[in-house]
């Protein structure tokens, strides 16, 4: 015959077994968690990569416009291309089908 002291201890294990059990899996450190922390950190990763690469271009760029080989035609395209800049001379397109929708 059981007791209810063994009926107790039991429950007792079964309701902490449960407890652990979801925890492992849905809880604050649990597998499920681990996973997503995972994704994150690999979309980081390719994050990081992409901003050490533009930050290479721009480091080259300086270089370029560093010291006593300064090429001020350089200087002009660098101006044209990242503050839109232009000169009587150039011939500027606008399209107008994409700019319409």
């Amino acid at each position: 015959m059981v007791s209810k002291r063994q009926v107790s201890v039991l429950l007792l294990c079964g309701g902490l077994s449960v407890y652990f059990g979801y925890h492992t899996f849905k809880g604050r450190h649990g597998l499920e968690t681990r996973s997503r922390l995972i994704e994150r950190s690999t979309i980081q990763e390719r994050e990081i990569k992409a901003l050490e690469t533009v930050r290479a271009n721009l480091e080259h760029e300086i270089a370029l416009l560093d010291g006593p080989s300064l090429d001020l035609d350089y200087v002009e395209e660098l101006a044209r291309r990242h503050l839109g800049f232009a000169v009587r001379a150039d011939r500027i397109l606008i399209d107008r089908s994409s700019s319409s929708r």
